[in-house]
C-alpha cells in the first residue's frame, strides 16, 4: 500500500475507470478538489483503486495522476466547507502554476481555515460556500451552464456528462450532495405522488420500457426536463415520459419523481 492511502485530485479533470486498464470504461470522473482514500494499488503499481469520499464511488485512477495527501488532511477536508466553482471555467494559481479548472471544482478557501496550508492557490472567480443550500433559480441558473454539453458516460464536466452526472453536479453545487448513480439517487429526498404534484427542481427518473430505471433529469417549469441524453437538453414531461419539442418520444418513460429541494 506503500503507505500513501489517500489523495485529493490536482488536476483539473480525472478519469476514474472500471479497471486497472487505459482501455476499461469510464465509471465517473475526479474534478479538482475531489478527495478520496486509496483502497488497493494494482498487481503492476500503476494504478489505484480508489473511494471518492463524497459519493463513495469507486474505481481506479492512474498512479501519475494521484496527488497523496496525509491521513490528517483528508480528515480535515472532510470537516472544512470549501468553496465551489460557479465558473464554466476558472483559473488557479496552484503552486505559482496556472490551472484551468471546471465548474463545479472545489478550491480550499473558506472563512475559517481549520488547519496550515500547506499549499499556496490563489483564485478569484465566483464561488460558494460548498455547504450553503440554494433555491430553484439558482438551481436552474447551474443547470443551463451545462446545456448542449455532450452526453459522455461517466462525466461530470461541461465537456462531456452523463445524466446522473448532471444531477449530481448541478445538486451538489446547489448545497445538494447527492450520490452519482441515478438508481442511488431515486432514493434521495422525498417521493412525490402523481405527476400532477411535480415541482420546478424535483428530481425525474425514467425507465426504458422494460421496467429498467436508468434515467433521470431535473424537472423545471412549464412541464419541462432538462437531461443528458444525446447532450443536454430541455425537453417535454409529461405523464407518460419525455417528449421532444418536436413531438418524437426519447425512449423515457417516467418511474417516479423524488423532492430533494427544500421547499
Amino acid at each position: 500500500m506503500n503507505g500513501e492511502n489517500y489523495g485529493v485530485c490536482r488536476l483539473a479533470l480525472v478519469q476514474v475507470k472500471a479497471g486497472p486498464d487505459d482501455r476499461a470504461g469510464q465509471v465517473t470522473q475526479l474534478l479538482f478538489g475531489d478527495h478520496y482514500e486509496v483502497l488497493e494499488y494494482s498487481a503492476n503499481g500503476l494504478w489505484l483503486y480508489i473511494k471518492i469520499f463524497n459519493d463513495g464511488q469507486e474505481g481506479w485512477i492512474a498512479i501519475g495522476q494521484h496527488h497523496a495527501i496525509t491521513r490528517e488532511y483528508f480528515s480535515q477536508i472532510n470537516q472544512a466547507n470549501f468553496k465551489i466553482t460557479m465558473d464554466l471555467t476558472a483559473g488557479i494559481l496552484y503552486k505559482k502554476n496556472p490551472i484551468t479548472i471546471l465548474l463545479g471544482s472545489i478550491v480550499p478557501i473558506s472563512n475559517s481555515e481549520l488547519f496550515k496550508m500547506e499549499e499556496q492557490f490563489a483564485f478569484n472567480g465566483e464561488a460558494k460556500s460548498l455547504g450553503q443550500k440554494r433555491e430553484f433559480e439558482f438551481l436552474k441558473s447551474i443547470a443551463n451552464k451545462y446545456l448542449h454539453a455532450p452526453y459522455q458516460g461517466g462525466g461530470k464536466s461541461p465537456f462531456g456528462i452523463d445524466a446522473s452526472g448532471l444531477t449530481q453536479m448541478v445538486f451538489k453545487i446547489c448545497g445538494y450532495p447527492i450520490p452519482r448513480d441515478a438508481r442511488q439517487q431515486a432514493h434521495c429526498g422525498t417521493l412525490v405522488e402523481g405527476h400532477e404534484n411535480a415541482k420546478p427542481g424535483d428530481l425525474a427518473f425514467f425507465h426504458d420500457g422494460n421496467g429498467d430505471m436508468g434515467h433521470v433529469g431535473i424537472i423545471l417549469e412549464e412541464a419541462k426536463v432538462i437531461h443528458a441524453s444525446g447532450s443536454v437538453r430541455i425537453d417535454h414531461l409529461h405523464e407518460g415520459g419525455i417528449v421532444s419539442p418536436d413531438g418524437t418520444k426519447t425512449g423515457h418513460w417516467l418511474s417516479a419523481i423524488r423532492r430533494v429541494l427544500a421547499s
